[in-house]
């Protein structure tokens, strides 16, 4: 037997199936007594809104107002410290700048680099991307994954162990490793695509030095491809994603995640890792993926491309789990607080299209494009949900990935590398003025019992 993990004959028995019909009933909770209770699942109101948690200085998603205690609708906004993502965008790629770099620097320290502390910062991450000694051959080669987020999230954690002094014994010290990890993230998914091709795909794999000239879009590009070969325009799109991805507020799930942690004084490869780990969730990050799954289904089902009506009847089959991956979601659609528009979806689109149609993705985009327009109606009418319902950033996002020609295998990968410079921002604030743990009170659905000793059971 090669592994604990291969004894599936040991979990196929009767005792182990009566087993698990115990944990599904001692663990039901009619979903009326979360009513009952005011209960705030998932932290939310009634109304769909977040519980107020936690005060930011990052990051404001903006996608409603309240007006005499009413919720209304209104084209959404994200701003990283303030400025538009519309103006991080035009400003860096305007004057023919990869952006996301600035934006990690604004994240982490509040403020627009100079020209100066830009180029400084470049030399920065670009000295901390390469991995400890050793750390490939022992961590990622020996010990290869299907999922690169799982090897990604046990990467970070590892690092710990490479750490001098890997305790939050300071701010400095906080702030060094939340730098490298930035830096070298992009690294550990390049040899974790590139391991799990191999063992995995049966492909060759392809290590290519790191270039300190490169921005991080560059750098990823060359690293997943087998010739190192690429655009400026591919480098410039997907230096787009990441500016896109870079951050979304304290209280989506893994930015959370990232405070939970960090709130109860853990290291910072802890908190990160448990980050990584949230958003590898379908309800989250691998969202995109899902996406780019209920995309190909609704291509190879749908006869005619251009035909609303059925269309809009399968993504009905889809809301009443007669079809899709029953789970009665339309990826892709829907967000916790943006309502009419989210400006990460607006702002991808555009790209989207234009690439889409380029690299032969045209009807695909067509396709997605008809789900936006259509989901909508089709809510309302299945389960009588009226109410504002947009696109969100990953309707798109791995339309834009599969026509620069990277694998599903990095879509959410791709996400985490961006995303942690919004959780290592995050870390860094709740370091600095948390102060508190973190722990809401759950309302305990139980009885007193007598106990039983074990003759009498």
């Amino acid at each position: 037997m090669d592994s604990l993990f291969e004894m599936d004959n040991l979990f196929e028995n009767s005792l182990f199936t009566s087993l698990c019909g115990q944990v599904r009933e001692n663990n039901h909770i009619p979903r009326e007594r979360y009513n009952n209770y005011d209960v705030k699942r998932g932290l939310r109101n009634a109304d769909g809104t977040g519980v107020v948690a936690g005060l930011t200085r990052i990051c404001n998603v903006h996608g409603y107002v309240l007006s005499e205690g009413e919720k209304q609708s209104i084209e959404g906004e994200l701003t990283y410290r303030g400025y538009h993502i519309e103006d991080l965008v035009n400003g860096s790629h305007g004057q023919g700048r990869f952006g996301f770099e600035e934006v990690v620097f604004l994240l982490l320290f509040g403020s627009l680099p100079t020209k100066d502390q830009l180029a400084r910062f470049y030399d920065l991450l670009a000295q901390s991307r390469d991995l400890p000694e050793y750390f490939a051959e022992d961590m990622i080669l020996k010990a290869p994954s299907p999922d690169i987020m799982n090897k990604m999230a046990r990467s970070v954690l590892t690092m710990y162990s490479y750490d001098s002094h890997p305790e939050p014994e300071s701010l400095e010290n906080v702030l060094r490793q939340c730098i490298q990890l930035i830096a070298m993230l992009p690294t550990v998914l390049g040899y974790a695509y590139q391991v799990k091709r191999r063992h995995y795909d049966k492909e060759s794999m392809y290590f290519h030095p790191m270039l300190p000239q490169l921005s991080t879009s560059e750098t990823i590009l060359r690293t997943i491809r087998a010739d190192a070969k690429y655009t400026d325009e591919e480098a410039r799109l997907l230096d787009l994603c990441l500016m896109l991805h870079a951050e979304h507020g304290g209280g989506n799930n893994s930015a959370f995640a990232t405070r939970v942690l960090s709130s109860s004084g853990t290291d910072t490869y802890s908190a990160i890792a448990a980050a990584i780990g949230s958003l590898k969730g379908h309800r989250h990050g691998g969202a995109n993926l899902k996406v780019t799954q209920m995309l190909r289904e609704l291509m190879g089902n749908i006869q005619n491309k251009d035909d609303d009506e059925e269309i809009a009847a399968y993504l009905g089959k889809i809301l009443r789990k007669e079809a899709g991956d029953g789970s009665g979601l339309i990826y892709g659609m829907g967000h916790a607080v943006y309502t009419l528009s989210d400006p990460r979806a607006v702002i991808l689109k555009r790209e989207a299209k234009r690439i889409a149609e380029e690299h032969g993705y045209g009807d695909d985009f067509k396709m997605l494009d008809a789900v936006e327009r259509l989901t909508p109606a089709v809510m309302a009418e299945v389960r009588g949900i009226d109410r504002a319902l947009c696109a969100n950033v990953d309707m798109y996002s791995g339309l834009v990935y599969r026509s620069l020609g990277i694998s599903e295998d990095l879509f959410t990968p791709l996400f985490a590398v961006a995303r942690i410079s919004g959780w290592c921002a995050h870390r860094l604030e709740e370091y600095l003025t948390g102060k508190r743990i973190i722990r809401p009170a759950y309302k305990p659905f139980s009885h007193s019992k007598e106990y039983i000793s074990l003759e009498k059971r």
